[in-house]
């Protein structure tokens, strides 16, 4: 018998969850047993994906003290005493507070599998279990290295030196150009500055960019300061117009952004909503079901009133 217990105040994403169950279901096979554990604010905002997969709720008890990783831990030695014995435990959540329970369900021969969000994935937890299944987005090259190996903390005394030369060495590049223009003022550059910063500044309350060397360091200062704190206000109504414009959309777009959905099976509407707002194929006042119905012939949402999965079926060639 396989057991998934889930830690909904750790593993508290719909499409964490949705993506841990299709990775389990594929590699380990069924789990008849399935439970959910967390405050009821968090179980609430998981609620349609428990439906979907006929997870069992176990609301913790609204204590000063977090009860979840407790209750979930007492039910997972007395399914471990039962007979006949689990073959598989998975525990979904990444806190290394469960690393004990870990060990003594392995003592026992059964095998425990760790399903856990990549950023929270505690890494003394790692060599505890038999499998790690990491879900959600991809962390960058440096944050995923401690959850690749269990390096020594000896590596990264380079790193930090070569940061402090590298911060030096940009201090100073910054340092160096403020010496050039710190050469004798002449009454005749004076003029042309002041008149240059007044001019810009009553036109639209932004200074330019001096390029003259002969303009003096301070007033260089003042100018870059004033640039920072009053921006053209038709350069910053662009930006937000280039911010809020969301980019073309079409169907290649849409599977390039879901590649799942080209295998032509039904994929769960989190996930597939979860990957579109992060491609920024849609704003989030957008909702998925409203940006894929308005390709309805090569989408399926189902079921109609209230869908909670989505289907691609590739349109017909002409003849």
């Amino acid at each position: 018998m396989n057991i998934f217990l889930i830690d909904a105040d750790n593993l508290n994403s719909g499409a964490w969850v949705d993506e841990a169950f299709r990775v389990l279901e594929e590699t380990e096979g069924r789990l008849p047993v399935r439970r959910a554990y967390g405050s009821a604010e968090n179980l609430k905002a998981l609620a349609d994906t428990l439906r979907a997969w006929a997870v069992r709720p176990f609301v913790n008890l609204a204590l000063s003290k977090n009860t979840t990783d407790m209750a979930l831990a007492v039910d997972a030695m007395e399914l471990a005493c039962q007979t006949p014995t689990p073959g598989l435990i998975v525990i979904g959540s990444g806190d290394a507070d469960f690393t004990p329970l870990v060990v003594r369900l392995r003592e026992r021969g059964i095998r425990v599998v760790c399903v856990s969000e990549r950023s929270k994935m505690g890494r003394e937890a790692i060599p505890a279990y038999d499998r790690v299944i990491l879900v959600g987005p991809e962390l960058s090259h440096q944050d995923a290295t401690p959850l690749a190996s269990l390096a020594t903390p000896a590596r990264k005394t380079p790193r930090k030196t070569a940061a402090r030369k590298t911060a030096t060495s940009q201090l100073s590049a910054e340092q160096a150009p403020s010496a050039k223009p710190q050469t004798p003022k002449s009454p005749a550059a004076k003029t042309p500055a002041k008149k240059t910063a007044s001019k810009t500044t009553s036109r639209n309350k932004a200074v330019i960019e001096p390029t003259s060397s002969e303009i003096p360091a301070t007033l260089l200062a003042e100018n870059a300061g004033n640039n920072a704190r009053q921006p053209d206000k038709a350069t910053s109504r662009a930006a937000d117009l280039a911010v809020n414009q969301m980019p073309m959309l079409d169907v290649a777009a849409i599977l390039a952004a879901v590649p799942a959905l080209q295998t032509g099976q039904p994929q769960s509407l989190a996930a597939v909503a979860k990957a579109l707002l992060d491609a920024k194929l849609r704003g989030k006042n957008m909702t998925a079901t409203k940006l894929l119905k308005k390709f309805s012939n090569q989408f399926v949402l189902a079921p109609t009133e209230k869908p909670r999965t989505v289907q691609y079926t590739p349109a017909p060639l002409a003849s």
